[in-house]
C-alpha cells in the first residue's frame, strides 16, 4: 500500500526549491498550476537513488543495457509496441524533444502546426526554432474533445507545414486519443507529407480503467517511418526535476536528423534521471496503479464539483491529472486571477491559447483538494 494522502511540505520546510510551491510564497494560495504532483516518487526510485548516491562518483554517463531494457520491455508490455533500441533518442526534457523536432524538420520559415488549446511549449517551440506555428482549433461536442477534421485539413492545406505537434493524450483537455483519430492523423500526415512529433508524457497515465494507451508510431509501419514520439517516466513518477526523457525515432533518416539537430546543444542526460527512468518503468508498476485509482477518485470530486457549478463547465478526464474547466461563464475579464484571489493557483487558459478557461492540476492529497475546491466555489 502506499499512502497519497500523506501531506509533504515542499513550501516552508528544509527543501524550498519547489517551482511550484514558491510561485506564492507566504501567501495563502494553494497551487494548483504546473504540471508536478504532490506525492513522493515510488520507494523503488527512491531506492534505486539512494543506491547510485552511495556509489560517490557521478561522472559523464551513458545509458546502460538494463536501462535499455526497461525501456524496451515496458513499451511492449503496456503498449504491444516492440522497438529496436536503436530507435532510442535521450534527451534531458520532454520540452527539448520538441525544440529539437522542430529544428530537424524542414527550413527556416516553415510552418510547424498544433492544435489549440495546447500546452504553451507547442506555440513557443516553432518560434524559437525559426519556424512559424499555424493551428487549428479542437471543438467540443456533448460527447467532449475532439478535433474539427475539414479546418485542421484546411491548415495544412494552406501552409504546407512539413511538421505536425500531437499531443497524445492531450494536455490540456484530457482526452486520450482513440485508434480511430489516430488514424485520421496518419492519413493527414501523408495526404500532406507530414512528420508527426507526438508528445506522450502522459502515456501511463490513462485514467479509463481497461483502457490502454496506443503510441501513434505503433499504428503502422507508415505511422512509424514519419514518427518522433517523445516519453518520459517525469509525470507518471513524478521525478520532473532529474531530467530524463527519451525520443523513439523508428527511421534512420530522420533519428540522424534529430540527431544533428541536437548536437552542440543538448546537454548528457542526467545520471540520476537514468537510474530513476530505469527503476520507474522495470518495478513501478504497483506504485503506478494504485496512483491511478487515487488520480480517478480527485478526477471525479473535481467533475461534481464543476458540476454543480453553472458557470463552470469541463468534459470527462480521460488521461493526465489536468482538468481543463471552461469558466467563461462566471463573467470575470480573468478567471484565473479570480481565483487565485481567493486562494487557489490555477494555469491560465491563454497560455494555451484559450482565455477564460482554467486548468487545475488535481494530482495532490484529497484534503488539499478539498481545500481548494471549496475555496473556488465561494469565489
Amino acid at each position: 500500500m502506499f499512502d497519497f494522502d500523506r501531506p509533504i511540505d515542499r513550501a516552508d520546510g528544509e527543501f524550498r526549491d519547489s517551482t511550484k510551491w514558491n510561485k506564492y510564497a507566504g501567501r495563502d494560495i494553494i497551487p494548483l498550476w504546473v504540471a508536478d504532483m504532490d506525492f513522493a516518487a515510488p520507494p523503488a526510485v527512491i531506492e534505486a537513488l539512494h543506491r547510485r548516491i552511495d556509489h560517490g562518483v557521478f561522472g559523464y554517463s551513458q545509458p546502460w543495457p538494463a536501462l535499455v531494457a526497461a525501456v524496451v520491455a515496458h513499451l511492449e508490455r503496456e503498449y504491444a509496441w516492440p522497438i529496436d533500441p536503436e530507435w532510442l533518442v535521450w534527451l534531458p526534457g520532454l520540452v527539448t524533444g520538441l525544440h529539437v523536432a522542430c529544428r530537424a524538420v524542414g527550413a527556416d520559415g516553415d510552418a510547424v502546426f498544433t492544435a489549440t488549446p495546447i500546452y504553451p511549449p507547442f506555440l513557443s517551440a516553432p518560434t524559437h526554432s525559426a519556424r512559424r506555428t499555424v493551428s487549428a482549433p479542437l471543438v467540443r461536442d456533448e460527447a467532449g474533445w475532439t478535433w474539427d477534421w475539414a479546418a485542421t485539413n484546411g491548415v495544412l492545406r494552406d501552409a504546407h507545414p512539413g511538421l505536425f505537434l500531437l499531443c497524445h493524450p492531450h494536455n490540456p483537455v484530457g482526452r486520450a486519443w482513440r485508434e480511430d483519430e489516430l488514424r485520421q492523423i496518419l492519413a493527414l500526415a501523408e495526404k500532406h507529407d507530414l512528420v508527426v512529433c507526438s508528445d506522450e508524457i502522459h502515456c501511463d497515465l490513462v485514467l479509463e480503467p481497461g483502457r490502454r494507451h496506443r503510441p501513434f508510431g505503433a499504428l503502422s509501419a507508415a505511422a512509424a517511418k514519419r514518427s518522433i514520439t517523445l516519453m518520459a517516466p517525469s509525470k507518471t513518477f513524478n521525478v520532473p526535476g532529474l531530467g530524463c526523457a527519451f525520443a523513439v525515432i523508428p527511421d534512420a533518416r530522420l533519428r540522424r536528423s534529430f540527431r544533428s539537430a541536437m548536437h552542440g546543444i543538448v546537454p548528457h542526460v542526467n545520471t540520476l534521471g537514468l537510474v530513476a527512468c530505469e527503476a520507474a518503468l522495470r518495478d513501478g508498476a504497483p506504485w503506478r496503479a494504485q496512483l491511478l485509482a487515487y488520480l480517478r477518485g480527485n478526477a471525479r470530486c473535481v467533475e461534481h464539483f464543476v458540476g454543480g457549478q453553472p458557470q463552470l463547465s469541463m468534459a470527462p478526464v480521460e488521461a493526465t491529472y489536468l482538468a481543463w474547466i471552461d469558466a467563461r461563464g462566471m463573467g470575470v475579464d480573468n478567471p484565473q486571477r479570480h481565483f487565485e484571489a481567493a486562494g487557489v493557483g490555477l494555469s491560465d487558459g491563454a497560455d494555451f491559447g484559450a482565455p477564460g478557461f482554467v486548468r487545475l492540476n488535481f494530482a495532490c492529497p484529497r484534503a488539499l483538494l478539498d481545500a481548494a475546491l471549496a475555496r473556488m466555489k465561494s469565489a
